[in-house]
C-alpha cells in the first residue's frame, strides 16, 4: 500500500472522529511508516525531536499512536519489557513474534500449522477469531551461547 493511500485512509479515520490531520499528526504518520522496526512511543518521540523543526509534544505522540492503532494502521506488542512496542501493519501479512528474554531481540515468523491450530482451538470452543497475537519468549542463538558459556564458567 503506498503512502498516499495510507495518508488518505488516516485522514478518513480522523474525520470519523471529528479530528483533522494536523501537521504534527502527519509527521508522526510519516515517521511511523518510514521504519520497519518495532519501536516504543518514547523511541518515536526521540526520532521526531531529532528531526529538524519538529515541534511535537510527547502527549501528541501517544494520542496519535492510539489513533493509528485504533484505525488498524499499527499494532502494539507487549514484549515483556515494561513498554509497548509498535509496528505498522498495513500491507503486511499477519505474523507472530519470538522475543529474546536477554537481549530483547524480536524475530517475526509465520507458521501455517500454528495458525491452523489456533483456529481449530477457537472453533472447538464455539469461538470465531477476529485476530490474535502470539508471543513466544526465550533466548536467541547468540544469547543461548552466552548463557551456556556463563554456566560452564561458574
Amino acid at each position: 500500500m503506498n503512502h498516499s493511500t495510507i495518508r488518505k485512509a488516516f485522514e478518513s479515520h480522523l474525520r470519523g472522529r471529528n479530528l483533522k490531520l494536523t501537521p504534527q499528526r502527519g509527521r508522526i504518520l510519516d515517521r511511523v511508516f518510514a521504519t520497519h522496526d518495532h519501536f516504543s512511543a518514547e523511541t518515536l518521540y526521540g526520532w521526531l525531536k531529532q528531526d529538524t523543526g519538529a515541534n511535537i509534544s510527547r502527549a501528541t505522540v501517544y494520542r496519535t499512536l492510539s489513533l493509528l492503532e485504533e484505525g488498524g494502521f499499527l499494532e502494539s506488542l507487549d514484549a515483556g519489557q515494561g513498554e509497548r512496542l509498535y509496528e505498522h501493519v498495513l500491507g503486511h501479512r499477519h505474523h507472530d513474534h519470538l522475543i529474546c528474554i536477554d537481549c530483547e531481540r524480536i524475530e517475526e515468523f509465520y507458521d501455517e500449522r500454528i495458525e491452523k491450530l489456533q483456529e481449530l482451538a477457537a472453533e472447538s470452543r464455539g469461538w470465531t477469531l477476529t485476530h490474535h497475537n502470539l508471543r513466544l519468549f526465550g533466548r536467541c542463538k547468540v544469547c543461548q551461547r552466552k548463557h551456556q558459556s556463563e554456566e560452564s564458567n561458574s
